[in-house]
């Protein structure tokens, strides 16, 4: 086995990081590094794939995973690279590691009929403290809930480090909760926003996220009026799904990336929504507020996606239409695009980053798919919930 110069330089990265942690931080790097070996031994296997994607051939499932999250050729420096970056300080694998926020981490898990899935809820340390309060007093007051579903081969703590959310839900007093996609349901674990069954209310997919949305509202004092769900890419064409499905549930929805509701129904016709030929099923009875985040440079998700996300929500053809661009310094340059009803107020907010690619706007460099040099989505998605009646 030959090993080139940069795989090794990787390796040396990593181990130094490593060894500057403090024992707790490694051990939780070292669970990590092993996950990504036990995903790169069940990548590996022909079986697993056919069983979550779809009955298509092998070079099609070669070609949609290349697609869906830009997997390279060579896994094994993908997966120290990963190691490397998770190993830096600050990393969100351990809630309690350097430079971690006051608020609290809780893991759980839900299950119903359709299977089981993990996740994670932030709880910010305001609104702990006011449930402390609660406990000897009058009941604590309700906060807003943001159900955040991320990309393939992401995970709930990757998810939460390259988007930011937490800090941002601390300064707002928000509770975030994060599922996790299980690689037996997915191998790269994608939601399975493609599969007909995880298109439909009550079942499938869609139906655990609703019920672990539903148990963090028995469990925490939540406004019902402030439940609001987001993606990115595949989490983005689900969080669609949530919205389509949950108009009772969600308030507003937010999609960076992703795909519209129903936009295919199997492997083939995934692979051409991808590319920007999607279906297009009648549009629900109501159709709930939604902000968009798409980059124009996506060669994964083609932006077309986003322009018909967007459009599935006018009701009317007259109204009114602001464009506003704008420049982040040093960075990206963007149009944003505001859709008002007859009473001014904004159902639909597009934005489009020019030079951007599949990646999550204004995002942390330590998380995967991230682009810190776009105007931040975190931000404009909060401040769009708290504003989307």
């Amino acid at each position: 086995m030959t090993i080139s110069h940069k795989l090794f330089a990787q390796m040396r990265a990593a181990t130094r990081s490593l060894l500057r942690r403090p024992p707790a931080a490694a051990r939780t790097v070292l669970r990590a590094s092993l996950e990504h070996a036990a995903t790169l031994s069940a990548s590996a296997s022909a079986s697993a794939a056919a069983a979550t994607i779809a009955a298509g051939n092998a070079a099609a499932r070669e070609a949609f995973d290349a697609a869906s999250h830009g997997s390279s050729k060579d896994p094994f420096s993908d997966m120290l690279a990963g190691l490397n970056r998770i190993a830096q300080p600050g990393a969100a694998f351990d809630p309690a590691l350097p430079d971690a926020l006051p608020g609290r981490v809780v893991e759980a898990s839900y299950t119903n009929d359709a299977g089981t899935r993990h996740y994670k809820l932030y709880v910010p340390a305001s609104h702990a403290a006011q449930a402390a309060q609660a406990a000897q007093s009058a009941q604590a007051a309700p906060a807003p809930l943001l159900v955040m579903l991320h990309g393939c081969t992401q995970n709930p703590d990757d998810f939460a480090l390259g988007t930011g959310m937490n800090a941002l839900a601390e300064e707002a007093g928000c509770l975030v909760a994060y599922p996790a996609q299980s690689q037996a349901a997915n191998p790269s674990r994608c939601w399975n926003w493609f599969n007909a069954v995880d298109q439909q209310h009550g079942q499938g997919e869609p139906s655990i996220i609703a019920g672990i949305t539903a148990e963090i509202m028995a469990r925490y004092a939540v406004d019902p009026r402030q439940v609001y769900v987001a993606g990115l890419s595949a989490g983005g064409a689900m969080a669609a799904i949530m919205g389509t499905l949950y108009p009772d549930l969600y308030a507003a929805v937010g999609v960076h990336s992703g795909l519209p509701f129903a936009a295919a129904h199997d492997l083939p016709s995934a692979m051409a929504a991808m590319k920007g030929d999607f279906r297009r099923p009648p549009a629900p009875a109501s159709a709930l507020p939604i902000i968009v985040f798409h980059g124009d440079r996506d060669t994964t998700v083609h932006p077309a996606n986003g322009d018909e996300l967007v459009e599935r929500r006018r009701r009317h053809p007259h109204d009114a239409v602001d464009v506003e661009p704008g420049q982040v310094p040093d960075g990206h340059a963007y149009t944003r695009t505001l859709h008002r009803r007859r009473d001014g107020s904004v159902h639909a907010e597009h934005w489009v980053v020019h030079g951007s690619g599949h990646a999550w706007s204004g995002g942390d460099a330590r998380g995967s798919y991230t682009d810190a040099r776009g105007p931040n989505a975190s931000a404009a998605m909060l401040r769009f919930f708290r504003t989307a009646r």
